[in-house]
């Protein structure tokens, strides 16, 4: 005979990490060659934007016609554009624009499809129906597509850019909350947490949250260069921020405005693409591998 509700263990499903869980993951970042150097170009990028306004050697926004398209040199190490900025300069300062975008955008995003989330997927069917096909109808537009429309109609600039993306990326955030929500509110110890009289709220703050924020951030913090790149395409087609901002899209669309007289400019506005999207990635393979207990037990 099976045992009632009430006497079965009511346990919450998480990732056992250990007390001192930061030196942990610094030491397993340590171990993985991919996550150390994750790890370190981010730090790089986040060192350029928190201290973009003390380590730049030039005024990035200061006209210097003189020396309009001079190549990279021990002066200007990744050379100067149409009307003499110095575009090492403007690349560490954009770095500031980057950061924000990405992670405010994200940050909001991924609060708001954790709430739609967990509203679908514990809530009536009549919700998360709704809430589904409001999903699927953002899904049907394409990223590009989307931001172009809106920023014509609306105008670029730093608050639609931000409304934008938190537009774009918040469906595929709530769609994976309702998943975990749906596969885990018949679990056991839920069903155990309900006959003991627990409210809905309770039940997902205390055994469902925790469950999911985990594998989410990380998910989050892997889009972070997505959404800088669709800043950067943005601005490339000139629908993102508006002149002078030293948005790193910006670089590379007058880069290719200037690509016979000064090449040396797409290069280096698609360096810091590069690195950042590198980072972002292998520090948060690295991180789903530690953070995931099943492959967790095979390291």
């Amino acid at each position: 005979m099976s045992a009632p509700l009430s006497d079965i263990a009511v346990t919450r499903v998480r990732p056992e990490l250990p007390a001192n869980a930061g030196l942990w993951l610094l030491r397993h970042i340590r171990g993985d060659p991919l996550g150390l150097l994750g790890l370190s170009l981010v730090a790089l990028v986040v060192f350029c934007g928190l201290f973009a306004d003390w380590i730049v050697p030039y005024d990035p926004f200061k006209i210097d016609v003189p020396a309009m398209f001079s190549p990279p040199s021990v002066q200007h190490i990744m050379g100067t554009d149409n009307v003499g900025h110095d575009i090492f300069s403007r690349i560490i300062k954009g770095s500031q624009i980057a950061l924000f975008v990405g992670v405010t955008s994200i940050a909001v995003s991924l609060l708001v499809g954790l709430a739609l989330g967990l509203v679908a997927g514990y809530g009536p069917r009549w919700i998360d129906n709704a809430l589904i096909l409001l999903f699927d109808t953002i899904y049907s537009f394409p990223a590009v597509i989307l931001g172009a429309v809106v920023m014509s109609i609306v105008g670029p600039s730093l608050q639609t850019l931000l409304f934008l993306v938190v537009v774009i990326q918040t469906p595929g955030y709530a769609r994976l909350v309702r998943t975990a929500t749906l596969a885990k509110k018949n679990s056991e110890f839920i069903l155990a947490e309900r006959s003991l009289g627990a409210g809905p709220l309770r039940i997902l703050a205390i055994h469902i949250l925790p469950n999911i924020v985990g594998p989410l951030f990380i998910i989050g913090s892997m889009d972070i260069p997505s959404v800088i790149t669709l800043e950067a395409g943005l601005t490339y087609l000139g629908l993102g921020l508006p002149p002078p901002a030293p948005s790193w899209g910006r670089i590379l669309y007058e880069g290719y405005n200037s690509i016979f007289d000064a090449p040396w400019m797409v290069v280096a506005g698609g360096i810091p693409l590069i690195i950042t999207t590198l980072g972002f990635t292998f520090l948060g393979e690295s991180l789903r591998d530690m953070l995931d207990p099943k492959l967790r037990r095979m390291m």
